[in-house]
């Protein structure tokens, strides 16, 4: 089989047009990016306000390993699936961050027969809605910087500076820096940082803003710092926020390009799920429902993180409620959660792996049972789809069928898409048509006016399954300041690792009995929630010893190599 980026490049692509005309879109609504690409105007909100929605559809997954589970592959492959069957689909995915393209996980524009098209600029830059984020939050970083320099009118605590700096790389030697030295002409030395850029409080905003006025009020309310007597201070304090926004003029259009079948995909914002909220945004999706029959949409990483957080902060912010959930797995990450394997990124799979090992399924597939359970805790009714590869066997696909529907999943079917396309997701396709009849029951996990802790121990005990929560020092404080400035009614954004439904990675399946320690909580007042720091929970990935860079380059034809 040929490699992702071959498959892309080989691909004929439509006109933009002609995929904007499958969802009857006009012309005057598309602001081209070329030939593959254009992003819709908002001007599209007014005419389609009064539609009925099509059918809303999220895709989520187990833990993952650091391979991935083949979530986006699926959500990508149920679409052009449904579109076979006969309805008309919209996939509604997130831009990549430049970071894992670079770092360990590379593209994240599907793979095999099972992609969005132009692939190289999708991973690569796109329409730079990522750069107008970072240079907007950069923005903000400078003029707080030159406010405290230029005389501290706002009397700003050099101490309590919230807002650090931000750039789309992983690079852990920014994690913690010193800025301002080299004399008095070049600034006040203090000890900063920079996040990665899909971190940043305004990607979130992003995806949560409902409209142009939304972001710009959204941003105005955020907080960069306290002053010395213990005020916030804010975007709009800073005169900074009417900026801020003039940058983001276009980076809040969605953009509409076209699977490897021509099926409509809109792509959207791109926060991480395992720190901010992992979803794409609330207006691609109003867009998409009012246009389509079905939206196909994903949660970052597992259903611990991104479908948490899609369901109590994103259902909560957009009022929109969906039919059902698909639950993704692979057969190699259940073994992998029996504990007796590890998987590497870049190193070669454990040869056990890839040989039938049905008590090791048995062991790991708890964690299929905890993610399953964290959706229907929610009332939504749940597929699970089963990311087959070339070595899995037919008894441990029947196992864990089998499992699934006892584990309360309406269905559990095998999903080709990499390897066949939509022929390879047919099945799925009528399984989620089927599970998106049934009678929704959705209900939020908690509700607003309960306290923080209540809220953080309700997601740690319900979702992750611990039996506690502590709390260090740093976070009772701002618990106590939180708590008196009103932000206590926000939702919570739980930032953790990805690789377990505890804090710490390496502990696999289903953890019991563990105590989820919250060393720090943050205030993203401008998206709209509180999002503690669980355990060593970086903000800032790092690179692999052998980055997924390493293998990208350009040949003398100017086409990229080595993207996947």
């Amino acid at each position: 089989m040929h490699s992702d980026i071959q498959i892309a490049q080989k691909a004929k692509k439509e006109p933009i047009e002609k995929i904007a005309r499958k969802l009857k879109i006009d012309k005057k609504f598309l602001i081209p990016q070329g030939k593959y690409i254009a992003k819709i105007d908002l001007e599209i909100l007014n005419k389609i306000k009064n539609r009925p929605r099509g059918k809303y559809i999220l895709v989520t997954a187990i833990t993952p390993t650091p391979l991935g589970e083949g979530k986006t592959v699926t959500t990508i492959g149920l679409s052009m699936a449904l579109s076979r069957i006969g309805k008309l689909t919209s996939t509604c995915i997130r831009q990549p961050s430049l970071g894992p393209v670079f770092g360990i996980k590379g593209g994240a524009a599907g793979g095999g027969y099972s992609q969005v098209l132009p692939m190289e600029d999708f991973n690569l830059h796109f329409t730079g809605d990522v750069h107008a984020v970072g240079l907007a939050h950069n923005l903000a970083a400078a003029f707080l910087d030159n406010s405290y320099f230029k005389g501290n009118n706002l009397k700003i605590n050099p101490e309590r500076i919230h807002w650090r700096r931000v750039v789309d790389v992983s690079d852990r030697f920014l994690r913690h820096v010193k800025i301002g030295l080299g004399g008095q002409n070049n600034g006040i030395p203090r000890d900063t940082g920079f996040d990665i850029t899909v971190a940043s409080e305004i990607m979130a905003i992003l995806a949560l803003s409902k409209n142009l006025k939304d972001l710009r009020g959204r941003i105005g309310k955020i907080v960069l710092a306290d002053t010395t007597s213990g005020k916030p201070v804010t975007a709009e304090d800073l005169k900074v926020a009417g900026s801020m926004t003039a940058l983001l003029k276009h980076a809040i259009m969605p953009n509409l390009i076209q699977t490897i079948e021509h099926t409509p995909c809109f792509v959207h914002a791109g926060p991480f799920a395992n720190i901010a909220h992992g979803n794409s945004s609330i207006i691609q999706d109003r867009i998409a429902l009012a246009l389509s029959d079905y939206v196909v949409t994903e949660a970052g990483f597992g259903a611990d993180c991104g479908a948490e957080k899609f369901f109590d902060i994103k259902c909560r912010a957009s009022g929109l409620v969906p039919d059902a959930a698909v639950v993704v797995c692979s057969i190699r990450a259940l073994k992998s959660h029996s504990g007796r394997f590890k998987i590497v990124a870049g190193r070669p799979l454990d040869a056990c792996l890839q040989r039938e090992d049905i008590p090791s399924i048995k062991e790991g597939i708890c964690n299929l049972e905890k993610q399953i359970e964290n959706v229907r805790i929610f009332g939504v009714p749940v597929v699970v789809a089963i990311n087959k590869f070339a070595h899995d066997t037919e008894n441990e696909i029947e196992c864990v069928k089998k499992m699934a529907r006892e584990f309360g999943a309406h269905d559990c079917v095998v999903s080709e898409v990499f390897s066949k396309g939509s022929g390879g997701g047919t099945e799925l396709a009528r399984a989620v048509v089927s599970a998106s009849k049934l009678k929704s029951k959705f209900k939020f996990l908690y509700p607003l006016d309960t306290s923080i802790k209540d809220k953080i121990k309700t997601i740690a005990t319900k979702i992750y399954g611990a039996k506690d929560v502590e709390y260090g020092p740093l976070a009772d404080e701002k618990i106590t300041l939180f708590t008196k400035r009103g932000y206590n009614k926000l939702p919570i954004c739980m930032a953790k690792t990805h690789l377990s439904l505890s804090h710490d990675s390496e502990l696999k399946g289903r953890p019991r009995h563990f105590v989820l320690p919250i060393r720090d909580i943050r205030a993203s007042v401008g998206a709209g929630f509180l999002y503690p720091l669980c355990g060593t929970m970086q903000t800032m990935p790092g690179l692999p010893t052998h980055p997924a860079g390493e293998r990208i380059d350009i040949d003398s034809g100017g086409n990229i190599t080595g993207l996947s």
